[in-house]
């Protein structure tokens, strides 16, 4: 796994021994393909960060800074490596990604949300996909205008959406990935 474009293009990237599923870096290439300049000089949150590669990602591409949420100690570990083998610069919060939406009172809104929970249920017994799309402070976290990047199982059924609109869907083998905008914001109806 490496970083695919930007001021650190081409620097492979560090990937725990643990349970962690990075993104695949066609995964990658497509879904920065379709954010395009929306990138340049954002605000990036990156939940179950993992090994951080997609705010790692767009940090390369010009973001303006990029947070990552991750409660797993080795992922954390191996961000810290991949951003000082980057040499970019992104604050780590060590934290579950539920408590930190609960907790959170940011004082700007992110341009860009990237998830990528696990595919697993919770500990509770319920879908990530579901709890995330019904969390109003993530989507109060995003600017009006802005994109929530959400990966999941194509096979995963999706829940009732009256916080989000659908901007593009596609699947790519074992990973659908879903661009979502607020529904508060009247749809732009754009391809990405």
């Amino acid at each position: 796994m490496r970083v695919i474009a930007g001021a650190a293009g081409g620097i492979r990237l560090d990937v725990p021994k643990t349970e962690v599923r990075p993104t695949m870096d066609r995964v990658k290439a497509a879904i920065f393909s379709s954010l395009g300049a929306d990138v340049i000089g954002a605000r990036v949150l990156d939940l179950f960060a993992g090994t951080g590669a997609l705010g790692i990602e767009a940090l390369s591409r010009g973001a303006a800074s990029a947070l990552f949420v991750e409660d797993n100690s080795a992922a954390i570990a191996a961000i810290e490596r991949n951003l000082a083998r980057t040499k970019l610069e992104g604050r780590i919060r060590k934290q579950d990604v539920f408590a930190f939406l609960r907790s959170t009172q940011a004082r700007e809104p992110f341009r860009i949300i990237f998830a990528d929970p696990p595919y697993d249920k919770t500990k509770s017994g319920g879908e990530f996909t579901s709890l995330l799309l019904e969390d109003r402070q993530l989507e109060e976290l995003l600017e009006p205008s802005g994109i929530f990047v959400l990966e999941k199982r194509p096979s995963e059924a999706m829940p009732r959406m009256p916080l989000w609109n659908v901007l593009r869907a596609r699947a790519y083998g074992a990973t659908e990935v879903l661009f979502l905008q607020r529904a508060g914001n009247p749809a732009e109806a754009r391809e990405r």
